[in-house]
């Protein structure tokens, strides 16, 4: 039986035959970027220039840089509109974990900003955790010298992060800096017509960009620590990628924002509704010129529904009695049944009209509509005593 030390002799004369692992190449060279010295340290820093003619999906980058700021902020309800637009920092991380916290780091950073008739992309990269002191220094002028960032849930993720990171390494935070998320607005305009509105859903449907080849969000952090373990950056080039179309969608969606607010008129049918739903905190009468607009169109007929209903509403604290009617008549014979539009003409003929018989006769078919649809029995229960509450004062007046 081999001994200890014999089994070792045989395990090292083995790794003696065994060619040794070729060093991987530098980061920055697979990469396609350079070391940058920060002054508080080195950092790996890829940047890409785009000409503002440059279409990213249908979008061209340009109209981002006209968008009325002022209003978008208004109608987003930032907290601080943005100034400026040719010195807006667009950004977007690359973490270690998606449920943030003082153990995740961002470990990539993109952030693109108008340098000139250019728009740059530049994305700055730690190899490994101690550069991110680097990191952070190489942010601190960019976010000092920005009339405000843009991001994409940032107000949720991006920049409580970043915060985060700043206080850990005991620097300070700009917290004064305007913040435009397009997060909120989006919701409400293309909610109608997406299935969701992540980012790349509103990729494919709003901006025509169809990504090729994309890594997962979920599975970038995985790809960050078999770097860390193999010094491979190869596979990182995806994540580069990733990272350097989220920046340039921000810019489009602002471009399409800002010219939906100024010129609505390209709009369509869907997309004038949800711009309605935008507007409608701060400019009521947009919002129902919008509404009108969007109905004028091709809506589906369930998004028809509930945009007349809101218009109808609308109409009605106006005390437009005639728009509102009209808007119930039609929402009354919508394929499916509906108590709103019913009770809505049935108040309006007994309260308004004072004609109960009108009023009787509105609620008596929609007892049997909702009776006919199977609607909840607290619905039928409030037509019947509605409607039994109407014979008793008819049968009064006679």
């Amino acid at each position: 039986m081999q001994s200890l030390d014999e089994l070792r002799r045989v395990i090292r004369r083995v790794e003696a035959r065994r060619p040794p692992r070729p060093a991987a190449p530098p980061a920055h060279e697979v990469l396609g970027g350079e070391v940058v010295e920060t002054g508080a340290g080195p950092l790996v820093v890829v940047r890409r220039e785009y000409p503002l003619t440059h279409v990213h999906g249908r979008e061209p980058l340009a109209p981002a840089f006209t968008a009325p700021l002022e209003l978008l902020s208004t109608v987003a309800r930032a907290a601080a509109p943005a100034g400026d637009s040719r010195r807006l920092l667009f950004l977007d991380t690359e973490t270690t974990g998606l449920a943030g916290g003082t153990g995740t780091y961002a470990f990539l950073v993109g952030v693109g900003r108008l340098d000139g008739d250019r728009f740059v992309v530049v994305q700055y990269f730690m190899r490994d955790f101690d550069e991110e002191p680097a990191l952070l220094a190489a942010l601190v002028p960019l976010l000092e010298q920005a009339a405000g960032v843009v991001t994409f849930n940032g107000s949720g993720f991006d920049l409580p992060l970043l915060e985060t990171r700043f206080v850990l390494a005991r620097r300070r935070w700009p917290t004064l800096l305007p913040h435009l998320d397009l997060l909120p607005p989006a919701r409400r305009v293309f909610t109608l017509r997406c299935a969701d509105c992540r980012l790349t859903t509103l990729e494919r449907e709003v901006i025509g960009l169809e990504r090729e080849n994309d890594v997962p969000g979920a599975l970038i952090p995985a790809l960050y620590f078999d770097f860390l373990r193999s010094r491979r950056a190869a596979p990182l080039g995806r994540v580069f990628d990733h990272n350097r179309h989220d920046v340039l969608s921000l810019v489009a969606l602002l471009g399409w924002f800002g010219r939906a607010l100024a010129a609505p008129d390209h709009l369509g049918a869907e997309d004038l509704a949800g711009l309605g739903r935008l507007w409608e905190p701060v400019d009521l009468e947009q919002a129902l010129t919008c509404y009108r607009a969007a109905l004028g169109g091709d809506l589906p007929g369930r998004t028809a529904h509930r945009v007349r209903l809101r218009l109808a509403r609308w109409e009605k604290r106006a005390t437009r009695w005639d728009r509102a009617c009209a808007l119930w008549e039609v929402a009354s014979r919508h394929g499916a049944f509906d108590r709103e539009p019913w009770e809505e003409l049935a108040k309006f003929h007994e309260h308004r009209r004072r004609d109960l018989r009108t009023a009787r006769a509105t609620v008596a078919h929609a007892l049997e509509l909702a009776d006919a649809a199977g609607a909840p029995l607290r619905v039928i229960d409030a037509f019947a005593h509605r409607l039994s509450r109407l014979e008793r004062r008819l049968r009064r007046a006679l």
